[in-house]
């Protein structure tokens, strides 16, 4: 069972383990169809919504939206439903935040205590971030983006989504919390050259300030998200900027870059 399952990393997911034969249940709060899944509309904040779902379901990925705890989401209701249910296993899309205390831990500590077999996944940065920049890219062939030399090891979702499928399908990770990385730190110039090379044309980098960039983020994001969000991207920790090599000890490959990334998307940008 796939919760956020139209998601960056819940559809890559999806898929993944559809390739491998398992049977999945896809679960959003949008009605969309996935090739090869059953899909259930159901919402975390109604953990009783989730019983069809669970039909048949033993391993549980689990991934809450930025608004679950703001809405009053009871992620121990959720888990407790879920092991009613015969759950035995549960992967949570953590942040690397919790691990250097950026954000709060509850979810985790949920997860941790909740008599299930658990692996806790916590990623930084994703490369999809980059889509945020899209529009202007196609009009102006401009990147507009706050710190544009501070460098950060963004992940492809996708590589999140393969170790999601690692964690919930084979032995071996139980009681382990990933740090999920990319294979290097790059800066949001960088990003932006990077795209320019994926489209073979030049793309300008244009500085925001903190100021600019959390007005733009507010339109999309709660506050002390965008707070949070800004203090990584402009003054990081070491460990925020440090390289895990988890990634490529759980899937036996390098982690993908940002101009991988970038060039497998780069249709998004023209």
């Amino acid at each position: 069972m796939v919760t956020g399952a139209t998601g960056n990393v819940g559809r890559p997911l999806v898929q993944a383990l559809v390739k491998t034969g398992e049977a999945v249940t896809a679960v959003s709060r949008k009605e969309e169809h996935l090739p090869g899944v059953r899909h259930v509309r159901a919402d975390l904040t109604e953990p009783e919504t989730l019983k069809p779902a669970l039909d048949g379901a033993s391993t549980l990925f689990l991934l809450t939206s930025p608004d679950f705890l703001a809405a009053g989401g009871d992620l121990a209701g959720v888990l407790g439903t879920a092991k009613a249910g015969g759950v035995r296993r549960v992967v949570l899309l953590s942040s690397q935040g919790v691990a250097t205390g950026r954000h709060a831990p509850e979810l985790e500590d949920a997860v941790v205590g909740s008599g299930l077999e658990w692996t806790l996944l916590r990623p930084g940065g994703f490369h999809s971030n980059a889509f945020a920049w899209a529009e202007t890219v196609r009009t102006r062939r401009t990147v507009e983006a706050p710190f544009g030399d501070v460098a950060l090891p963004t992940v492809d979702p996708v590589d999140i989504a393969e170790v999601a499928a690692a964690a919930m399908r084979e032995d071996g990770h139980a009681g382990r919390a990933y740090t999920i990385t990319g294979p290097e730190p790059v800066t949001p110039r960088q990003q932006a050259a990077a795209i320019a090379d994926a489209l073979g044309e030049p793309v300008r980098f244009a500085e925001l300030s903190r100021a600019e960039a959390r007005t733009r983020m507010l339109q999309a994001m709660p506050e002390p998200v965008v707070e949070s969000t800004l203090d990584i991207l402009g003054a990081p920790k070491p460990e925020e900027q440090r390289v895990s090599d988890d990634v490529e000890r759980v899937l036996r490959r390098p982690a993908r870059s940002f101009a991988e990334w970038a060039g497998a998307n780069a249709a998004v940008f023209k």
